[in-house]
Formats: structure tokens, C-alpha cells, sequence
């Protein structure tokens, strides 16, 4: 289906090419909806978008330290919620221990993304092994385990009475970020064959948010063989091949991995930064008025943000702007990297999301004054 051409409104100063040539001494927002997806326009300000001084409220930017927030219990479910609403729930969950027991989420798909450690994941569909940067796929329903070689931190990510699917690469076609072939899936192999016992075994099915417990007089992953075209998949990161361009600063949705109803899961991975003297080589100031942002921040040097490290997730509910920081700013200008150097999990939620009961304990407070410039000039203006 082909669109008709729009061509925008424009009053006063502004740039014909969005996030290029900016006007002198000033600074770029976009108003976008539909998350990145939609239409925007873009306001060209002469302060930086996020130049508060004190907020009030606790719909504010905000950054917690998820590693540091305690574990309980051995199952996936006892890992603390961080963020939920209708559409999803994210946890992180860190364990060292070999479950002895299965689980079944009744509720939705999930995707599991290893910030830690490596190991190993049995289902019904076969034996897969897990290390640091994998994202799985799991689909709903699936009974699983996973035993450990290493201590083990993993961003869990339910698709609440949802799934998981592809996302549209529309004119690039379906081998661009990562060619389908690069999937991997769970094998009936040797080692999924040694555990098909006739022990006892224990299986947790959550449904309606509830655990159900269904004991079993054998293990039920006892499958010996199957087809067709729904089962776990395995995907790292170092497999994702961005989209680029050196003469224009893309949009998260360009970095889009996994897509489910009301929200989307992006990766950044490293990449070349922008080569042409006059593009933003920094994400761009941005108002996304309609999506709820989380970022879970993987590792490597964040270009865009100070003060984070590997384990953090920062949350930016719709309704005010947001963008780099003063430091990474400046830098982008003054001497830009050749390459970025970071590798974080973005989470576009369309409906509101809520913060779970404890995070608040993990919570860097400051957060929100970290746009403060403190040399209270002009120097991280765009010219």
C-alpha cells in the first residue's frame, strides 16, 4: 500500500532534513506518535528540552540499579517485577542453581534476554545452550528449565496474553538486521535424551497470575521428535546487523527486534556513527508522546547517557522530552567516537506502565537532574 505525499507545515526556523543542519544555536525535539512509528514534527528550541531546574511528581524520569534488587525463591516468577501493565511484565532474575523443576507461563509468551552467565535450557521441544547476549523466545505454554554453568542475571520480558512475532522490514526485506537462518531452536539430542527419566517431577503452571502446581509420576519433556513452525528460537545480539546511515541519525524503530500488540523490543548494538559533519551523532531530543520508554543497559559505553553501568534500566513515561545528556553531548560535537560501544534492550510500551512495589529501593534518586548542565552556557548548542 503506497502513501500519498504530506508535505509538512513551516513556521519560522527550521531544518528541510530532520536531525541535519540544524538552525545556529539551537536545539532539535521531535514531537513524534505512535512511538517512533507515526507522524511528528520537529521544534527547533533555543535551550536544551530537558533544561529543568526541580520537578515535582513522580512522573519524571527515572533510573534503578536492577542487579541490586534482592532475589527470592527458585522460580522465574519469584524474580521481582520491575515495570507491568496489561501488555507486559519485566522482571530480572538471577540464579546460580539448577532448577529441579519445570515451568509453564499459561499467560503469555515470554522472551528472556542473558545479561550473565551461561548455561543450559530444556523444553518440550529439546535442549538448547544458553550464554551472555542471548535472547529466547519462548512461546506460550511451553513447559522449561534451565540448568547453570555460571552464575546467571536474565531480563525476562512477558508478552501478557500476547506473542511474539517478527518485525515488518518492509522495504529492506526479510534478511535485514538478522537473516532467519541465524535463528537457533531446541535439538532432541543426546543430552535432552539422558534426562527423560521415570522420576518424579514437579511442573509450575502460571495462569490468571496464579501458580498452579501438577505433579507428574515421570518427566513430562519427554518428546521424541516434533514438527512444524512454533517452538523456542535463540537469538544474540552479535548476530544483529544494524540498519545505518552516515548521513542521518536513525530512529530506535530502526533497531526494532521483536514485536508484540502494544509494544516493541529494540537492541542497539554497536555500530559506526554518523560520518556527515552537519548529522546529529547523538539520539536526537524527543518528545514520544504516546509510549512509555525503558532501557536495560547491557554493556559497553553508553554514548548518550553519564553515570550508567551494566544492569541499570532507566524509565521515561510519555509526556515530557528526553534525549542526551550535557557530557555526551558536547563530546559528540567536539570529537565524535568512530564507533559507538554499547549494547542495551529498549522496551516501547504503548500503554502506561507501572513501577513494581520494591524497585524504589534500587531507585538512583538523582536521576532526573541528570540533564543539568552546570557550566550554564551555550557550548553544547548545535551550529
Amino acid at each position: 500500500m503506497h502513501k500519498w505525499f504530506q508535505l509538512p507545515i513551516i513556521e519560522g526556523l527550521s531544518s528541510k532534513q530532520a536531525h541535519c543542519d540544524l538552525p545556529h544555536d539551537s536545539f532539535e525535539r521531535e514531537c513524534g506518535r505512535e512511538g517512533f512509528y507515526g507522524p511528528a514534527t520537529h521544534m527547533y528550541h533555543q535551550h536544551p528540552p530537558t533544561g529543568w531546574l526541580s520537578w515535582q511528581g513522580n512522573h519524571k524520569p527515572r533510573a534503578f540499579d536492577a542487579l541490586a534488587l534482592p532475589q527470592s525463591g527458585n522460580t522465574p516468577w519469584d524474580a521481582p517485577l520491575l515495570l507491568s501493565n496489561a501488555d507486559l511484565k519485566l522482571r530480572l532474575w538471577q540464579t546460580s542453581k539448577n532448577m529441579d523443576h519445570l515451568v509453564r507461563n499459561g499467560d503469555g509468551d515470554e522472551l528472556l534476554f542473558i545479561h550473565q552467565g551461561k548455561g543450559d535450557l530444556y523444553c518440550d521441544f529439546g535442549h538448547l545452550s544458553f550464554s551472555e547476549g542471548d535472547y529466547i523466545v519462548i512461546p506460550r505454554s511451553t513447559s522449561w528449565r534451565i540448568e547453570t554453568t555460571s552464575h546467571v542475571s536474565l531480563l525476562m520480558i512477558e508478552a501478557t496474553n500476547n506473542s511474539y512475532r517478527n518485525v515488518d522490514k518492509g522495504i529492506v526485506g526479510e534478511h535485514a538486521i538478522y537473516d532467519p537462518a541465524i535463528l537457533e531452536y531446541p535439538k532432541i539430542n543426546a543430552a535432552f535424551k539422558a534426562q527423560q527419566t521415570e522420576e518424579p517431577w514437579q511442573l509450575l503452571l502460571k495462569a490468571r497470575n496464579h501458580i498452579n502446581v501438577i505433579h507428574y509420576p515421570f518427566n513430562p519433556l519427554d518428546a521424541i521428535g516434533w514438527k512444524g513452525t512454533v517452538t523456542v528460537l535463540k537469538l544474540n545480539w552479535r548476530d544483529i546487523r544494524p540498519l545505518m546511515s552516515h548521513r542521518y541519525h536513525l530512529p530506535p524503530s530502526a533497531h526494532s527486534t521483536f514485536a508484540a500488540n502494544n509494544f516493541v523490543v529494540c537492541t542497539f548494538v554497536p555500530r559506526p556513527t554518523e560520518s556527515d559533519p552537519n548529522a546529529l551523532k547523538v539520539p536526537f531530543f524527543h518528545s514520544n508522546n504516546d509510549y512509555d520508554e525503558v532501557i536495560f543497559y547491557h554493556q559497553g559505553d553508553f554514548f548518550s547517557r553519564d553515570n550508567i553501568k551494566p544492569g541499570m534500566i532507566t524509565f521515561h513515561p510519555c509526556g515530557f522530552p528526553h534525549g542526551p545528556h550535557p557530557k555526551a553531548l558536547k563530546s559528540s560535537q567536539q570529537k565524535p567516537k568512530p564507533f559507538t560501544d554499547e549494547v542495551a534492550v529498549m522496551i516501547d510500551s504503548r500503554n502506561p506502565l507501572d513501577i513494581g512495589s520494591n524497585i524504589d529501593k534500587v531507585e538512583v534518586h538523582d536521576y532526573v537532574h541528570s540533564w543539568r548542565d552546570t557550566t550554564h552556557n551555550n557550548h553544547n548548542k548545535k551550529s
